[in-house]
């Protein structure tokens, strides 16, 4: 059986991934969905497509985990090595599957270019589950043998996440002997560390339900993860511990298990029936593609303008040259126009402006990353001066810039205080 409290090890095979030439993604996205079913990750290890390496390797996983996850290596070519040394490492033999074999035929059967070394990827460990790869022609499998939990996942990101949501998250959750049940409260506003703090004493008493921190790009989220026999219990106990850090933690909580800030605004702006549109000078169009991502965008975003220059400033939303020459466009003046007018030009109930210095050259007179965020609504406008380090990365600053442009319009639709923004009607 598998207890949440033990130990997962993710061996990601890739010659690409040490070169550098394929970022390790399956890893990152694997470790983040078990880490919301509650299993552990205690090591990542990455090999190239090298049979006495990975040999090492699986033996090396064998020897500290309880769960050993594979990505890549499941193709038909000479370097797919994972399936043929796992089942090696666990005394295995390989085995056709006929429905596998069958289903690669249909796959591939129109292809100019199939090669009869396709079928190698129908052979899989004698007795294991097979997981089915509906984005791909490599099926995965699992399987339990001298107290280890083996899963081999495909390489490409999209069958690997696929396969894992489909078929691995499954099995894994039948095998724990009950059901495990996680929600995670995603915040804007404090740091992974200042939660920390403000739930440490629980955290450390806390054994089911557990919760934990975590930071991401230019937020943060709390995950509070709970194992009963059935969904609905763990879910009852969750709720008590949710409902008290969310209000603990107030304001600074932009929602419940989304994934990033505009989710919750689109979701808000679904319920209000509310517009907005955008300027934006250093997030060259980021503000806007973000929110387009999302399914049903069109309904609430009508439109943006990346007047990266300041005579697109002027041409396109009727800013005077004279005020930008007089005041610099990184400045309140400038993000507080470009709302505005934004706003007025589009219709829209909402607009958005965002100007500043992303690095790595600075203006002579602000430091790298000092930007203006700004909205505009029938009730006035607030503008908002940030610092977001002069050493961050340009995408950093972007992205962070982007968020806070999203928190005031969070905070405006909730009804909140938007923080560190003056207002002029």
């Amino acid at each position: 059986m598998i207890d949440k409290g033990f130990d997962t090890e993710i061996l990601s095979v890739g010659t690409e991934l040490l070169l550098g030439h394929v970022t390790n993604t399956d890893a990152r996205d694997v470790s983040e969905m078990l880490s919301k079913i509650g299993i552990n990750v205690r090591y990542h290890t990455v090999v190239g497509d090298n049979p006495e390496r990975l040999r090492r390797c699986v033996e090396i996983a064998k020897s500290r985990a309880d769960i050993i996850i594979t990505t890549g290596g499941l193709g038909p070519t000479c370097d797919d090595l994972t399936k043929q040394i796992l089942a090696e490492c666990f005394g295995l033999p390989l085995v056709e599957n006929q429905a596998e074999r069958e289903g690669l035929y249909d796959y591939i059967k129109y292809s100019r270019n199939f090669t009869p070394n396709n079928y190698a990827q129908a052979l899989l460990p004698e007795g294991c589950t097979v997981f089915h790869n509906s984005c791909g022609t490599a099926p995965g499998c699992a399987f339990e043998k001298d107290g280890k939990t083996v899963v081999m996942l495909p390489g490409p990101p999209k069958e690997c996440q696929a396969m894992f949501v489909r078929s691995a998250i499954p099995y894994l959750q039948k095998l724990s002997g009950g059901q495990i049940v996680s929600h995670s409260l995603r915040i804007f506003g404090i740091g992974e560390s200042a939660v920390d703090q403000l739930f440490r004493e629980e955290m450390d008493r806390m054994v089911n339900p557990s919760m934990a921190p975590y930071a991401k790009e230019c937020d943060c989220l709390l995950q509070i993860t709970a194992k009963a026999d059935t969904a609905a219990e763990a879910e009852e106990m969750i709720r008590p511990v949710m409902e008290e850090a969310a209000g603990r933690l107030g304001e600074f909580v932009y929602g419940v298990d989304v994934e990033c800030v505009e989710e919750a605004v689109f979701a808000l702006m679904e319920k209000n029936g509310m517009t907005f549109a955008a300027a934006e000078s250093c997030t060259g169009g980021e503000v806007a593609a973000r929110f387009t991502d999302i399914p049903g965008a069109s309904a609430h975003f009508l439109g943006g303008a990346v007047t990266y220059t300041n005579e697109m400033k002027a041409k396109l939303l009727g800013i005077d040259p004279a005020l930008i020459a007089e005041k610099s466009p990184v400045s309140y003046e400038v993000a507080y126009e470009m709302a505005d007018r934004i706003r007025k030009i589009s219709g829209a109930d909402i607009g958005v402006g965002v100007t500043g210095l992303a690095g790595p050259d600075g203006d002579g007179i602000h430091e790298v990353g000092t930007v203006f965020v700004s909205m505009a609504a029938a009730d006035g406008v607030w503008v908002r001066e940030l610092h977001l380090g002069e050493h961050r990365t340009r995408s950093f600053i972007r992205r962070l810039a982007g968020n806070h442009v999203y928190d005031m319009m969070r905070r405006y639709m909730t009804g909140l205080r938007i923080l560190g923004a003056e207002k002029t009607i």
